[in-house]
């Protein structure tokens, strides 16, 4: 009896993967006919939802279609049980980055105190929320901050970004400017860095500033006051 269960089970497993990948090889097929202009597809994924697929493409890139790729949706899925955007989730899963997969070599370090606890935010100079979180992040010690100049707001803040990574001090013109108001000197050297921050973040979906990385790879989008900074970095653990 345990054999002949054993083997039903087995029977149903197989089947199930074919139909799964028959479904699969379908909405790949109709898919690549009726938008040839789509990228190569990466992943297709069922989703709690029933009859709609995940379709996956440019890595982090997302929409949903029907098991026969007869519809296309793109948006938000929200679980209104639970009260959570389950497209948002994925999306944090997909760009989830580790601490030391950041490209620290494009950033430029701020130590207070001991240095020993570790976080990083990549910031626009002009962005007035940032400035906020300068002001506030004053007030931690005991930290080494990575500061990713993050030009996206204008072209000012590209040529901002420019001078404050050629300056002698970058730590210093960086402050300067955000907590001082004092306007970074003009500085020319190789400032390619900035460009390679630009083209991480867009491949990260770094789409606002400040967004704050800390040791054990959380990310937290948008300015936080004193106290949460210390609480993230009290629970940050690589």
């Amino acid at each position: 009896m345990k054999l002949i269960k054993t083997l039903l089970l087995a029977v149903l497993a197989t089947l199930t993967l074919t139909t799964a990948f028959a479904q699969d090889a379908t909405i790949r097929k109709n898919l690549a006919e009726r938008l040839p202009n789509l990228p190569p597809i990466d992943e297709i994924s069922k989703t709690p939802m029933p009859g709609v697929f995940e379709v996956r493409f440019n890595q982090t890139e997302i929409f949903y279609t029907d098991a026969e790729g007869n519809y296309v949706l793109q948006g938000s899925m929200i679980d209104t049980k639970a009260r959570v955007d389950l497209t948002e989730q994925r999306l944090d899963k997909l760009t989830a980055i580790a601490f030391k997969d950041l490209p620290l070599k494009d950033a430029f370090t701020i130590v207070r105190g001991n240095g020993k606890r570790k976080m990083a935010v990549f910031e626009d100079p002009n962005c007035g929320y940032c400035k906020r979180f300068e002001r506030d992040l004053m007030q931690i010690d005991n930290v080494t901050v990575h500061v990713f100049l993050y030009p996206i707001l204008s072209a000012d803040s590209g040529e901002k970004s420019r001078h404050i990574w050629c300056a002698r001090d970058k730590g210093k013109a960086f402050l300067d400017w955000m907590v001082r108001d004092v306007t970074p000197p003009a500085a020319t050297c190789d400032a390619s860095a900035v460009a390679r921050n630009f083209e991480f973040g867009k491949k990260a979906r770094i789409t606002g500033t400040p967004t704050i990385f800390f040791a054990d790879g959380s990310r937290v989008p948008g300015a936080i006051g004193a106290d949460r900074i210390e609480k993230m970095l009290a629970s940050a653990k690589p």
